[in-house]
């Protein structure tokens, strides 16, 4: 049986290990430098940057969601983007992926957010027919942008 709950302190280990899963499905495991000790700062802490649902099955850990609000300017409203979806390998095809996105639509509804945003890899076939048939919409005008790491701080530098 399928239970989903929201994440708490007692579960950034949890998340942790979810979250290098996810990465290393992603092929992104190298990129991994967020801690246990991050994720009780930011999504436990006084401000919380972040919330979570943990979803499990049969009582043990099958997957997580994770989502934060951002703002829309042109819409002039607030809205939820969904950083990870994950559900571990040996419980796929129960639901589980669809439970958790069916949980953030009903946050989002009854916390007055009129859209939820994500991103997928491209080449995660799997991700893309299932979103697709979810009735996502994908915004292929759009790419991605990200500043970091030296690029960041040469730009940060150049703030008066």
């Amino acid at each position: 049986m399928l239970s989903i709950r929201p994440a708490t302190e007692q579960d950034a280990a949890l998340l942790e290990t979810l979250i290098r899963e996810l990465a290393e499905y992603e092929r992104l495991l190298d990129s991994v430098v967020m801690t246990e000790a991050d994720l009780r700062r930011d999504g436990f802490g006084t401000r919380p940057r972040f919330r979570a649902f943990i979803a499990e099955w049969e009582g043990q850990p099958a997957g997580y969601s994770l989502f934060f609000e951002v703002y829309s300017t042109f819409e002039g409203n607030a809205g939820l983007f969904l950083e990870d979806l994950f559900v571990r390998p040996q419980f796929r095809g129960k639901g589980i992926g669809k439970a958790l996105l069916a949980h953030l639509a009903r946050i989002a509804r009854d916390e007055g957010y009129p859209r939820v945003n994500w991103e997928v890899l491209d080449w995660n076939q799997p991700a893309i027919d299932f979103y697709t048939a979810l009735g996502g919409k994908f915004l292929d005008q759009w790419r991605s942008v990200r500043l970091t790491d030296e690029a960041l701080r040469r730009l940060a530098e150049q703030a008066k």
